[in-house]
């Protein structure tokens, strides 16, 4: 499924004021849900061939955040897009290794389909790894940053 596929879905949602909408197509499954804040979340999930389709429980990656490594949490991409550590090139990182963060505080941006999607910490800790590098490209669940908790 290409990019300007997934925005003619976005735009379908938009122009019938839907909240979510699920398509199969050549074992792809693809599931846009709208946030109350106007973001659109998008979720792919290739199927073996043969394979009933099965989509996570939708609490198992709400907010792409927080699964426990040890004693490190991952923060993963809650959507397939380009990695932004900042908010322009010009512009400082929103963090660096070593970092403390808190709950709320913006890590980075995930942009899909040119709207861009601010990535918070749901968590205290200190930001002890950035597995992505800058403008590159993440997919649904990609671990991007490694936290020590708090």
């Amino acid at each position: 499924m290409n990019t300007k596929k997934l925005q003619e879905l976005v735009e379908l949602m938009n122009s019938n004021d839907l909240a979510e909408i699920e398509i199969e197509q050549d074992g792809t499954k693809i599931r846009l849900i709208k946030r109350p804040q106007g973001i659109v979340e998008q979720r792919v999930f290739n199927l073996p061939a043969g394979q009933p389709a099965q989509a996570p429980p939708p609490d198992a990656t709400a907010g792409g955040i927080e699964e426990e490594t040890g004693a490190l949490l991952k923060v993963e991409s809650p959507m397939v897009g380009t990695f932004y550590r900042s908010s322009a090139p010009e512009a400082d990182p929103y963090v660096r290794i070593g970092d403390m963060v808190h709950k709320g505080d913006v890590l980075c941006i995930v942009e899909a389909m040119k709207l861009m999607n601010e990535v918070k910490s749901e968590f205290d800790g200190k930001i002890t790894n950035i597995l992505v590098e800058n403008a590159e490209p993440v997919e649904f669940g990609q671990t991007m940053f490694l936290v020590e908790s708090a």
